[in-house]
């Protein structure tokens, strides 16, 4: 039998790298989706040497650009037919207000639409796969989430913390509306709250900004091999094949905020979102 194949967003350093190498000990092949091609490969054989498996490559994709991720998903297609798991890891946190390639706020950019895009770029690969799941890392931060329509991007009052928990509504705004749109096909879609994770997420991505700090809170939070427990739980437990439109913590169902159960909402913000990356 073949393997399963698995894809994993942000995979170079912390919560995906620990993902990656706990899927390729239970006998998966896993891409790891980096941007950063150095950080990639270095990532790369240590993922290989700790789990002891052959069967990861890395492929390169920026999720801050539409132009890599159509680039990414052709590459994916030409070589591949199906596809068992995407986990859609990656995340961003910036202390300033920063833009995509595309003009999209970082944050809702790369945490959001980027994956939007990836996602339904491989929705067919997906389908073909007798038991297709896909894994949205989301956060308790959904909560404290607020959408304005009329500034998406924050170009008025950017806030750091109102941004990045705008981002993660927007995780579970999509995994809702995947979820009803997948209905009747072998492909679920679960998201998830990892928990306070010691990461490099808060660092920025082109000038290192934040690393000292992130060291200073690294006891107090867990590991990220902890945090990505509910995601290959998600991935690859027999006891959620059958689940879909689920939010988890812990690798148990955990209560949604109000807003992020807003059906209106959640159809509302698909079709912006369809419009944003020109899938509309």
């Amino acid at each position: 039998m073949e393997k399963k194949l698995a894809i994993v967003t942000g995979a170079n350093s912390g919560m995906g790298l620990a993902t990656v190498i706990a899927l390729a000990k239970k006998g998966l092949h896993v891409i790891m989706l980096c941007r950063n091609e150095e950080k990639g490969k270095r990532a790369l054989e240590l993922a290989k040497e700790e789990s002891q498996s052959s069967s990861i490559e890395l492929m390169i994709g920026d999720l801050a650009s539409m132009e890599s991720i159509h680039h990414f998903a052709e590459t994916f297609k030409a070589n591949h037919d199906s596809l068992d798991v995407l986990i859609n890891n990656a995340g961003v946190v910036t202390l300033k207000r920063q833009e995509t390639k595309d003009g999209f706020e970082s944050m809702l950019g790369v945490n959001h639409l980027g994956h939007f895009l990836l996602t339904n770029l491989l929705i067919d690969e997906l389908k073909r796969s007798d038991v297709g799941r896909i894994v949205i890392v989301s956060s308790g931060a959904h909560k404290w989430g607020k959408f304005n329509f009329d500034d998406p991007y924050f170009r008025k009052g950017f806030n750091v913390v109102k941004g990045y928990g705008r981002s993660k509504l927007a995780n579970v705004w999509f995994m809702k509306g995947l979820a009803k749109r997948l209905e009747g096909t072998s492909v679920s879609v679960n998201a998830l709250h990892p928990g306070a994770v010691a990461t490099n997420i808060g660092v920025d991505r082109d000038t290192g900004f934040g690393k000292r700090f992130i060291k200073l809170l690294v006891p107090f939070f867990r590991t990220p091999e902890r945090g990505a427990r509910t995601a290959v739980f998600l991935a690859t437990s027999e006891h959620v094949k059958t689940v879909s439109g689920s939010y988890f913590y812990d690798e148990k169902d955990a209560p949604l905020s109000k807003l992020a159960q807003n059906d209106e909402l959640v159809e509302r913000f698909w079709h912006w979102s369809e419009q944003q990356v020109g899938l509309d």
